[in-house]
């Protein structure tokens, strides 16, 4: 892994949009587009989840329910940065976690992408026309039935936001360079369901990125690192 080297020479806009295109031709692994019928199987393996830290886990057997999220990286004069956001803490799922904006993909999007871009539109006022799709990240089951596609955008700054008060307690950012460091990849462990659960953690200041989300982070940092 390079990301001793990227610390001390900051990952630049044209350097990430480079690490994504190594990743192979748009269209691959549902980049741009629908994957083909022909790549589903090689789709289903490509993924990750909240089962890959607990041994004798498996993914839901359920039919899982597609979702997908923006991860939006913000290009700012003194490095980039990455946009989270606080859910509130009345939400029937994932209340008060910190998270992508995104969720469930619907019928009227084209696809993921289209998904990602009209969430984060909706959930923080991010217009579409600030994004620049580069790329994705692996697919992520979560415990609780999603699979996830984490779509990945580039945003300049100065940008105007405007978070929906239902869903989005706080919008906030953390640097790219605190999520390239692996001494921030913490594993902790706690009994959920009479069960051990393994998951990572990325602390930051006084925030707790946990779950799927710290799960994505992760990926993140192992694409650029190279």
């Amino acid at each position: 892994m390079t990301v001793k080297a990227d610390m001390a020479n900051p990952l630049t806009r044209d350097r990430v949009i480079t690490r994504f295109a190594h990743l192979g031709q748009p269209g691959r692994r549902g980049f741009g587009g629908t994957a083909d019928p022909s790549e589903a199987a090689a789709l289903r393996q490509v993924t990750r989840g909240d089962h890959d830290l607990n041994p004798g886990w498996t993914p839901p057997s359920s039919e899982l329910q597609p979702a997908a999220v923006l991860v939006p990286l913000i290009d700012r004069a003194d490095g980039m940065s990455v946009l989270l956001t606080q859910r509130t803490a009345h939400l029937s799922a994932h209340a008060g976690q910190i998270s992508f904006p995104g969720g469930r993909i619907e019928e009227s999007d084209r696809d993921a992408t289209e998904a990602a871009l009209r969430e984060t539109e909706e959930e923080v006022g991010l217009t579409r026309d600030r994004v620049t799709i580069i790329g994705r990240l692996d697919t992520y089951v979560t415990g609780t039935g999603f699979e996830i596609t984490p779509m990945v955008g580039i945003i300049e700054a100065p940008f105007p936001l405007a978070p929906d008060p239902f869903e989005v307690s706080e919008v906030f950012e953390v640097p790219l360079s605190f999520v390239l460091d692996p001494t921030n990849h913490r594993r902790m462990t706690r009994v959920f369901e009479q069960r051990t659960r393994i998951f990572f953690v990325l602390p930051y200041e006084n925030r707790y990125i946990w779950g799927a989300t710290a799960g994505m982070l992760v990926n993140l940092a192992e694409v650029l690192a190279g």
